[in-house]
């Protein structure tokens, strides 16, 4: 090769880009290759039901990586765009559809975690460590301070958040962001219980469950009459708990057999369920998506809202299915 001013200038351009490219990812980038054929096996269908919602010609595919372990994805419609936590690495993530290009959204984010988007199409945060608290950020970039103290101590390290269709907001609260300095910075929590909490529309902020091991997970049905929560190896296994919520946002119990509520547990080894499990509403297993890595938690997206946004551990993955998401 002939050594020009313009191919030497090319070459540092290039190397540059590559180093930016370095520090933006902040973790090891994993390779991944797409299936070539139809339909993908990483899609396993369990029951015959589910088959009406997989795309025969879609295939699992990896839209970013270079993570330390991402967590609360959430999608704007209007932007096309979805946003994410890398929690070790401080930083809330944002990639972008039209371009398929991943930046840095917010850097110093409180170690944030659970993501959601309310109804007013606004970003509310749940901020797992230092600062501990429920945010918004209002669309001219303003933080508003939701919830960072119950009955006047410090909320735990919010986890999961999920904003119903009355303007509430529901989010976890177990301890991993004050557990160690990984995911935040280690300290004592001042909450003697960890706990599912409800924020009013009027900014009332109410402990809707206070005996549940570590909380994380959060959803609500479609027509919001159940909510599901996570809970972390409280039964000892990790379980799934079923609630009826009634008008006026109390919960329900389930009489069913363990505790009086109705628990789904995961059994198996922790490898074959690196991935997706999907559920009917009674609990039993219809499909079965499977990653190469430990899947955190999901959404729905892009401009059909059919496409499945899946952040697990260093990547983000995603998949078109013939179904649309709730929210």
């Amino acid at each position: 090769m002939t050594f020009t001013r313009r191919n030497l200038l090319a070459g540092a351009s290039a190397a540059a880009a590559s180093t930016l490219l370095a520090r933006a990812a902040g973790a090891q980038s994993f390779p991944f290759t797409a299936a070539q054929r139809y339909p993908d096996p990483a899609v396993q269908i369990l029951d015959p039901s589910f088959a009406k919602y997989r795309l025969y010609s879609s295939t699992l595919e990896q839209v970013a990586t270079g993570l330390r372990w991402a967590e609360g994805p959430v999608y704007f419609p209007d932007g096309g765009y979805l946003l994410f936590s890398d929690i070790p690495n401080n930083r809330i993530m944002k990639f972008e559809e039209k371009t398929g290009q991943t930046s840095v959204f917010r850097a110093n984010a409180n170690y944030a975690n659970g993501n959601a988007r309310d109804r007013q199409g606004r970003l509310v945060t749940c901020e797992h460590s230092v600062t501990r608290r429920i945010t918004r950020t209002e669309k001219d970039g303003k933080i508003t301070v939701l919830a960072d103290k119950f009955e006047g101590k410090r909320l735990n390290a919010p986890n999961d958040i999920v904003v119903k269709s009355d303007d509430s907001i529901w989010f976890t609260d177990p301890t991993f962001g004050i557990g160690g300095e990984w995911e935040g910075k280690k300290e004592k929590p001042e909450q003697a219980t960890t706990n599912v909490y409800r924020i009013a529309k009027d900014g009332k902020l109410t402990a809707v469950l206070t005996d549940l091991v570590n909380p994380n997970g959060i959803a609500f049905s479609p027509d919001e009459k159940k909510l599901y929560i996570v809970e972390w190896k409280g039964t000892p296994n990790r379980s799934i708990w079923s609630y009826n919520v009634g008008d006026d946002g109390a919960l329900q119990s389930e009489p069913t057999d363990v505790g009086g509520r109705k628990v789904y547990q995961l059994k198996g080894k922790s490898e074959d369920l690196d991935g997706v499990m999907v559920f009917s509403s009674e609990g039993k297993p219809l499909a079965f998506i499977k990653l190469p890595e430990r899947c955190e938690n999901l959404c729905f997206g892009g401009p059909k809202n059919n496409r499945l946004y899946m952040a697990s551990c260093h990547s983000i993955y995603a998949l078109y299915v013939e179904a649309h998401g709730a929210v």
